[in-house]
This record gives C-alpha cells, structure tokens and sequence, in this order.
C-alpha cells in the first residue's frame, strides 16, 4: 500500500489482484469503515460480492452513523456528519457509489449539486442573553500570548506530546478567545483531550480556518447520514451480493504466531444466542472495527432522562478489542479510550417541532426561513452563555424522507451535561427530553410564560447519552492505536476510528473510509495508491493565510515570535524558490 495524489493513480483502474477468487471477506460491525471495505473490496480488490460476509450485533447497519424514525420516540439522530471538499478517500469512494435520490448520478454528483446550488455559511454562529448575537464579526479575538501558545503547538513534533492534555500546552488566555469557542463546539474538544489531536486537526484543516467562525468550511448531505450516506452504500453492496448478517456479536479473533507472520485463525462468535467457532484461513480475511464511540448510548423521551447501563470499559466492541489486545502488544492499548466515561461522554437532543409556534425564533436568529428546504442555521450555533455549552442546529429540511412537511428537525448537544442549567437548574444529564427543550427555549429568547407549554405540545425531544462519544479523543501515546495492517499480519485488519493511520484526524467520515481503503489496499496488494491526507500543512502559502486570518488583520512585527516558529517559517518560505520572505508576508498582509 502506497499514497499517492494527481489524477495519474485517481482515475486508473487496477487490474484484479492476484488469488482475490479463492478469498473471503469478514468485517465485523456495519459502520461507515466496514460498509466501505467492502465496497473496496468489490470495486478495487475485484472480490465477488457473495464471497463478502458483514458481521453487525444490531438489527441494523450504519453504526454511528444513523438516523432513524424510532417507535413511541420519532425520529432520533445521535450526532451529525461534516464535511469538506478534501475528504479525499471519501469522494474516492462515493463517486462509484450510485445515488437513490437522482438516476444516473452518483452520490459524489449528488452531494456537489446540492452544495454547489446552496452553499453552507452561518449568519449568527453564536448567541448569549436569551437569543441575542455574540457578535463574534467572524474574528478569533486571540490575544498575542494566545497567538503565539497556538503556533508553538502547530510546530510542536507528535512525540513531544504523548500523554499531554490540551490543558497542558494551553492556558486560559486561549480559552477566552473566539478562537477555543469555534473550535471546542464545532469538533467537541475539552481542556482534558488530547494535546496532539487538536495539533493534528490544526495541522489537517488549516486551510479552512478562514470558514472557522462562520462555518462556509462545511457541507452537508440533503438528508440526516443514514439516509443520504449509509442507505445508498448498503444498497451498492446488497446489488454485488453482500452477505450481511444481523444479531451476531463477534467476541474474538485468535491467531497463529508464526515467524514472519500472523495468521487469523479462528473467528468466536455468538449467533441467535448460540456460541459459534469459525476456523480461518489465509485466504479468510478479517476487518475488526475496534472500539465505538456510540457504544451503549442510553435513549430517553420527553417524559425520561437516559439511564446509562454501562460503567467505564464495558460494552460488546470494547470487548474484543480487550481480547484481541492481549494477544500482541501491536494490537492496541484499549483501556486508553474507554476508561474513564465522566471524561469521555457528552448528550445530544433530537428536537421535533410539531408545529410552527417555535419556528419562528429559530428564523430569528439563524436568520434564514426554516421551512425553505435550503441551508437552516449553516451549521451548530453556540450559546455561549449556556451552562450546558449548550450548542443546535437545523439542517435542510426535511432532514428525513419520511417528515411531515409541516414539522422540522433539529439536534442539540451539550459539552457540560453534569453542570446545572440556567432555567431548568439541573443538569442536562438528569433532565428528560422536555426539559431540554425548555433550557433551549429559554436561550431561543422564549417568553418563561410560554417555555413550558411549548416545550410539551409543539415540540417532542428525544435525549441521548452517549458514554464513549469522544473517547478517541483521550490522550495517547504510540502504539496506543493498532495500526491498520498491524505488522506481519496476512489476514487481518483493524478499521475505523481505534485505527492508526499517519496524519489523519479522528472523529471524521475521511477517516472511516480512508482505515477501510488502506486495509483492503493492503490485505490485497491493490496497485492504485490510496489518496494522501490534503497536504494544506506543506503549502507556506496556505499558512500564511491561515495566519492572516488567526491575527485578525494584526501584523507579525507587532508580535514577539518565539525563535522555533521563526526557524521553522523561515524554512518553509525558503523551498519557495523565487520569491522573498518579505514579499510573501507583504501578499498575506503580515508585515
């Protein structure tokens, strides 16, 4: 497996690899990883599709990725799916992928038409006082200490920080900017996260820091995910022949310890209630989906907060994690990511509105018509005087096929739900579904008269605890994650989230599908390269520009650099033969 970039290796078809007849495929679990490894596996590895067996506990696939209609709940959505135009495996993926929604169209030509046409953008991405406007005016408010505490982290190498928490390269200078608002709400990170995640998500995305505050970096689906992203896959794999079995929880994988290799030999599983030994082959190949961050979430209603039923580690994908991992030390170090579920859980809300009473003070402040089938609010609008960190969002609506035109849906999460709320006065993790509602409606500007009644007769919320939601993001250290293709594994792949790929970010549909690429590029030796992460970090130009747009039109000389970031500036600016390091800092109005 090899990465490549250009339309050379992008648009070459690979001829089919050697042996791929005899094979078989098990990919245990039905998320976005494994629905696109076998995808891969029939687009690229060339395998027949009746050869491919999908292993899901559920009743249902899609993993995290869903979006459902619920009965005696409605409709439920977990957490919502962004993206952007260099998701660069994903598109991969989805322009073979065939649309349901328009004939002859892919889901790729689908996607970029209906983004193309509306393009998203927030007009109020922050409120405080009862639904007035933060007034952010799009900048980071990062004062120079601030400034310079961010770069240093840019520039930090990966080593440096293992084991480090954001806490602990960050202080509260930062943590007063604009800057830590956007970011903390748009991609759900806390003071006690990963130092390195946040570095490689500023190194991953910083050529859309400029659509940071007013969220133009983003595109969604027409749809929630599962409708827009998971249905159409699974209907591309059930037309090749995809086996796909529900209600089997796979517990273990063993293997033979060989020299030079490592054989999956023996798959365990449990079926109808019944225990099943599978024996393996080298021709068996097996895709685990380590870990989950949607494991064991707890549904309530408008009348019920969710009961979590699960303590720290527990939960079926945790589990064989655990016992793959006691078998190498190359497989991975779980207890990393779901020991501590008071670091690692935050609830979402799915918010109905049966009506239009409410509407209209959503229109009021995302400053758009709700019911007009375009972009809502562009994306999560904060408030960022909530208790809670409580942040909501409408997407297109209707955001299910099955909705009725007179109703819409939205999705509310808050990164504090042990913190008392600033009407209701408990926490979010103790309320039920209507009184979630209620606490967003008083931050809507609501009149308290009315937050109540509007809050049980015209609207319906769903509330979801999701204990490991963003367990990836817990600090590590290498080897924490197994590789891919952990080395010297013939048969064997992990997928998904817990995998380990170079300079990718967690918590992403790109990293789903691009875990799932590699694997099947190298279980199968598939001779096209796997499309490298946007190389937007090794662009001095895209640099300088992020710079320009972090210092809110402030100049470099106005600010005492520390000597690293110096070096390292200068050196990139140097490969740019021809042009001078004042000339460029002129062009991005930094000097």
């Amino acid at each position: 497996m090899y990465y490549t970039n250009g339309n050379y290796e992008a648009f070459a078809h690979p001829r089919k690899p050697q042996g791929v007849d005899a094979k078989s495929a098990w990919l245990i679990g039905s998320g976005l990883a494994s629905l696109s490894a076998a995808a891969f596996l029939i687009r690229d590895g060339q395998m027949p599709g009746d050869h491919i067996h999908i292993l899901e506990e559920a009743s249902l696939p899609g993993g995290a990725c869903d979006g459902l209609r619920v009965p005696d709940l409605g409709f439920v959505i977990r957490g919502g799916r962004e993206m952007e135009n260099h998701y660069e495996c994903l598109w991969d993926l989805y322009r073979s992928i065939p649309s349901l929604e328009i004939e002859g169209a892919s889901v790729l030509d689908e996607f970029y038409w209906l983004n193309k046409d509306d393009p998203n953008f927030s007009k109020n991405r922050a409120t405080l006082s009862r639904g007035e406007s933060a007034n952010t005016q799009n900048r980071f408010d990062l004062s120079d200490e601030a400034a310079v505490e961010l770069m240093r982290l840019f520039f930090t190498p990966d080593e440096a920080l293992y084991g480090k928490t954001i806490d602990n390269v960050l202080d509260e200078e930062f943590y007063k900017s604009n800057f830590w608002l956007y970011w903390q709400t748009m991609f759900a990170f806390e003071k006690w996260h990963s130092a390195l995640e946040m570095k490689l998500y500023l190194q991953r995305f910083l050529h859309h820091i400029g659509g940071l505050p007013d969220l133009s970096a983003l595109k969604f689906t027409k749809y929630n995910q599962y409708e827009s992203l998971i249905l159409p896959l699974v209907a591309y794999l059930e037309a090749h022949g995809v086996q796909f079995h529900y209600g089997v929880k796979v517990t273990n994988v063993l293997f033979h310890f060989l020299p030079g290799k490592k054989v999956a030999h023996q798959m365990i599983l449990i079926r109808n209630g019944e225990k099943e030994v599978m024996e393996l082959t080298e021709n068996d190949l097996v895709f685990v989906t380590n870990g989950s961050c949607t494991e064991g979430s707890a549904l309530g209603d408008n009348d019920h907060a969710p009961e979590l039923r699960v303590t720290d580690g527990e939960g079926s994908s945790w589990a064989l994690w655990k016992n793959l991992s006691v078998q190498s030390p190359l497989f991975g170090r779980p207890e990393v990511f779901c020991s501590n579920i008071q670091a690692t859980k935050w609830e979402s809300a799915t918010v109905t509105l049966l009506d239009d009473r409410i509407a209209s003070y959503v229109q009021d402040i995302c400053q758009r018509d709700p019911y007009s089938g375009k972009v809502v609010t562009g994306g999560i609008v904060t408030v960022k005087d909530s208790a809670w960190l409580m942040s909501w969002t409408f997407n297109r609506q209707p955001h299910f096929k099955a909705q009725p035109q007179d109703q819409l849906v939205g999705w509310i999460y808050g990164l504090y739900p042990d913190e008392p709320g600033d009407y209701v006065g408990k926490p979010m993790a103790e309320c039920t579904g209507a009184e979630i509602c209620m606490e967003w409606l008083y931050h809507l500007g609501v009149p308290e008269n009315l937050i109540e009644e509007l809050a049980r007769e015209s609207a319906s919320t769903v509330p979801c605890m999701m204990p490991y939601v963003t367990a990836f993001f817990m600090p590590r250290c290498a080897g924490d994650r197994p590789d891919v293709v952990p080395k010297e594994c013939v048969n064997f792949a992990f997928l998904g989230q817990f995998a380990q790929t170079d300079r990718d970010t967690i918590f992403t549909t790109e990293y789903s599908v691009r875990t799932a690429m590699e694997a099947v590029y190298t279980l199968l030796d598939v001779e096209r390269g796997v499309p490298e992460v946007y190389g937007s970090v090794y662009d001095v130009r895209c640099l300088l520009n992020a710079t320009h747009y972090l210092l809110d039109g402030r100049k470099l000389t106005e600010m005492k650099l520390p000597l690293p970031l110096k070096v390292a500036l200068r050196a990139g600016l140097d490969r740019l033969s021809g042009t001078t390091l004042a000339e460029l800092l002129q062009q991005y109005d930094l000097i």
